[in-house]
């Protein structure tokens, strides 16, 4: 059984950083891509960033390229998302995901497993 378990999110400052990851078990971590996803009261899980098996190709959110950074160590099963210059509308739930098939891919309906999220709060 494929298991998500993210950590790192908490309340910070607009302006501040954060750094989320999230361990995965029970699948061969390295030959699938991963990706991060957030999700704010009232609206719709949103793509973020996803990164492919290898590290090599990653992929953005228009909204937090140049921001955000994910990158994985295939050593440690882990993802991670570096998030910098947080404004208050980050504020969200944040997701890890594992996908279906492969390859790096941003709609919620091709990944598979979730993670249970981390709440990140980002004040004003």
């Amino acid at each position: 059984q494929v298991q998500l378990v993210e950590s790192g999110g908490g309340l910070v400052q607009a302006g501040g950083s954060l750094r989320l990851s999230c361990t995965a078990s029970g699948r061969t971590f390295s030959s699938y891509a991963m990706g991060w996803f957030r999700q704010a009261p009232g609206k719709e899980r949103e793509f973020l960033a996803a990164i492919s098996y290898s590290g090599v190709g990653t992929y953005y959110l228009d909204s937090v390229k140049g921001r955000f950074t994910i990158s994985r160590d295939n050593t440690k099963n882990t993802v991670y998302l570096q998030m910098n210059s947080l404004k208050p509308e980050d504020t969200a739930v944040y997701y890890c995901a594992s996908p279906v098939y492969r390859g790096a891919v941003s709609k919620v309906d091709d990944y598979k497993y979730w993670g249970q999220g981390t709440q990140v709060t980002v004040s004003s």
